[in-house]
């Protein structure tokens, strides 16, 4: 049973535990480096989550015998227990064996067996090399610290050659813990994600030997489940049935564990040899909040198909589904950032209907049940051939379909929900968090449309400082959220009117500065102080013109308020746009000069007689003639733009639509002029040498092609972003 949904940290305390560090901070951790002659501690040991070691050096593993007896605790002491402690332990060791507590919540304490190698006897002091550290062990006997290195090397290189002449000459080996966290080969070698290795080694070892625990309580199968390897688990659960149902630390699954660290397919495969029986109703409430949490929707849809009450239920955090699903704005279509070619490309991409969800084998309650099975196989054979074809399609497939099953999802959870009486349901949305001022906040649109389509009422529903959703959605700068208010008609001054504490309205919270994480979406200081003047004034439209003159317990009206808020965005954005402007006049600056030369320069000279330029026949010197106008005209208007803009008040509604409108005009006639200017010179160029050289001027053009190339992907998305920020309708679209 779970006392509270466990993190990866919980989980595996010993990739986080504090006891790896000194107290200096430096990790001391240590590993060892072993050669033919001799081997040596090192400044820092490998965890056994590694995947690879690092070739140390003998200098960089030098260290004294005494420092390591000071630092006995942080030592791996291979686990080589004495046949004393042994022969004391025999019976409970048998205990154990012949009856087993998989779900015991404590690790089962069962003493490795003495190895009766001749090899592992201490051997005389001078044979030893003074860099071999010794310590006493339990019954006094010196062991020596290094005899488990080459097998801990091995398991976690997957070298399983040199683990199995270790294990030749020391047999019984593998099932002995070999480092400071208890850890056996075949927890390394699992966690390394070594299969052949494992799959060898499990054969040398008994049935019981595969339920052996680390320090932290997890098996090697719980590793297994965190490595996301589904063939290292299915070796182990073959020798050993009962594997699944051992909890590891905090009480937790194998299952729950791969959930936990998004392993899609290793969730399949651990779910359908978990007997249902194993699993509490916690159980399933942490793995269905687990899967949502790492998008695995599939799994999650799953499982509520096959348990519906499950949406009604709270986990240990006392937050349902639901709660969980209004925090994952990146899990719907409305708030997945998607690039350029992403946008153009994601409604084209066909996503088969969500009917039923792949579930797998022995789940055949929730497993795909499509009607037109031959239109799909169509749409299949077009989805691969696509998929060739079209850049970045696979990717965005994934998206979309993540982005239908998170509704899909929604729809479930909250039909569900209401099924229950109105007193329930208010529970489930106010406690532990309101779950609609939750997706109002993260701008989750699906989620708020599909709860306020089927309960009406919800629109009315306030916060612990009476706001609504509409007043969250302000806040927190949700434009689609506040979108929603032009559906509710005359109803939504009803709802502006309402008040917080401090006696603000609606648009007293739109003065209010916006968050960072929402001020950040646009670049640049200018164009965040736009966007949040069409945030102001959006609100004003929608509100009843005596919110205007509205105080605050502080006597301030909105657009007093704006002003207090947004002070010192003012002076960014006029820094930033003084900037831009000053080191874009002087690129203009630079092209008017050169072009205004040009023209009393021609190519190939002046006829001396007539006075005209030589090849003004030629098609190419009408070409240089008209580029080399455009680019000084062009260039010309840009620099009289970026000066308008330097000369500006600076006002806080001039940043609402003429600085951005100047700017747009400066860069846009500024890329006019640069792309004009090559344009010029490749002319000039064929004219010199199309009488000597034909061909070049199809490499002239391409080259040329190439600082126009980079210019507009370097400015051109600015340009973009203030043309879009600049139509306020675009935004509240």
């Amino acid at each position: 049973m779970l006392g509270r949904n466990p993190s990866i940290r919980a989980c595996f305390p010993e990739r986080f535990s504090d006891s790896n560090f000194d107290d200096s901070g430096q990790n001391s951790r240590r590993s060892y480096a072993t050669s033919s002659a001799t081997a040596t501690p090192s400044e820092s040991q490998p965890s056994s989550s590694r995947a690879a070691l690092k070739p140390l050096t003998l200098a960089q593993t030098q260290t004294s015998v005494a420092d390591l007896v000071n630092n006995a605790s942080k030592l791996p002491l291979p686990e080589h227990a004495s046949a004393r402690l042994v022969s004391k332990q025999t019976n409970a060791t048998n205990h154990h064996h012949n009856k087993r507590d998989a779900n015991a919540a404590t690790p089962v304490q069962v003493v490795d067996k003495f190895i009766p190698a001749p090899s592992l006897a201490t051997p005389p002091a001078s044979t030893l090399p003074s860099s071999v550290p010794t310590i006493g062990n339990v019954n006094g006997n010196s062991t020596r610290l290094t005899l488990y290195i080459p097998l801990y090397q091995a398991a976690l290189k997957g070298d399983w050659r040199k683990a199995k002449e270790f294990l030749n000459m020391h047999p019984g080996a593998a099932n002995v813990r070999i480092t400071k966290g208890w850890e056996t080969a075949l927890h390394i070698a699992a966690g390394a994600r070594h299969i052949a290795f494992v799959e060898e080694l499990v054969k040398l070892m008994g049935v019981a030997d595969l339920e052996r625990r680390n320090k932290y309580n997890n098996t090697a199968l719980c590793v297994a489940a965190a490595s996301g390897i589904t063939r290292i688990a299915e070796v182990m659960v073959k020798k050993n049935k009962c594997l699944p149902r051992i909890r590891g630390n905090k009480g937790v699954t194998p299952l729950y564990i791969a959930a936990l660290f998004g392993h899609r397919d290793m969730v399949w495969y651990l779910y359908k040899v978990t007997a249902a029986e194993d699993l509490t109703q916690e159980d399933y409430i942490g793995l269905l909040i687990a899967t949502i949490t790492t998008d695995l929707f599939d799994v999650a849809l799953c499982l509520i198909r096959h348990q519906p009450e499950l949406a009604t239920l709270r986990d240990s955090n006392g937050e349902t589904a639901l709660h969980v699903l209004a925090r994952k704005p990146s899990a719907f279509a409305s708030r997945s950032e998607l690039g350029t070619w992403e946008k153009f490309i994601y409604p084209w991409i066909y996503v088969e209907p969500l009917v039923k969800s792949s579930c797998p084998s022995g789940m055949s309650k929730c497993c795909c049940d499509h009607t037109n099975q031959v239109f799909i196989g169509l749409a299949g054979k077009l989805w691969h051939a696509m998929e060739k074809t079209i850049p970045g399609h696979k990717a965005i497939y994934k998206k979309k379909l993540l982005h239908m099953q998170a509704i899909v999802l929604v729809e479930l959870l909250w039909g569900q929900i209401l099924s229950l009486e109105d007193s329930q349901i208010t529970d489930i949305l106010r406690s532990p968090s309101q779950v609609l001022f939750t997706a109002a906040e993260f701008g989750v649109v699906e989620l708020i449309t599909e709860l306020i389509q089927s309960y009406p009422d919800l629109i009315w529903r306030v916060d612990e400082h009476s706001r609504s959703i509409f007043h969250m959605a302000v806040i927190h700068r949700q434009e689609k959220i506040f979108g929603l208010i032009h559906d509710i008609g005359a109803l939504k001054d009803m709802i502006a009117a309402y008040k917080d504490k401090n006696n603000h309205c609606i648009l007293h919270l739109a003065g209010k500065i916006a968050p960072p994480n929402r001020l950040n979406i646009v670049s640049g200081a200018a164009l965040q102080m736009q966007r949040e003047l069409l945030w102001f004034k959006e609100v004003e439209k929608n509100v009843q013109p005596l919110y205007k003159e509205m105080r605050d317990i502080n006597g301030r009206t909105p657009q007093m308020l704006f002003t207090e808020e947004h002070t010192n965005l003012v002076k960014e954005g006029e820094k930033w746009m003084k900037s831009t402007a000053s080191s874009c006049m002087l690129v203009a600056t630079l092209i008017t000069t050169v072009m205004f030369a040009a023209i009393f320069t021609v190519p190939g000279g002046n006829d001396n007689d007539k006075g005209t330029p030589i090849f003004l026949e030629a098609k190419s010197f009408i070409i240089f003639a008209i580029s080399d106008a455009l680019a000084l005209f062009s260039s010309v208007t840009s620099i009289l733009m970026f000066l308008s803009i330097l000369t500006s008040r600076y006002a806080e509604e001039d940043f609402l639509r003429l600085l951005p409108q100047r700017l747009i005009v400066g860069l846009a006639t500024l890329f006019l002029s640069i792309a004009a200017m090559l344009v010029a010179f490749g002319a000039t160029f064929c004219i010199v040498l199309s009488q000597r050289l034909a061909w070049i001027a199809v490499p002239t053009a391409l080259i040329a092609c190439i600082p126009v190339t980079l210019f507009a992907f370097l400015q051109f998305p600015l340009l973009v972003d203030m043309i879009q920020s600049s139509n306020g309708a675009g935004i509240f679209a």
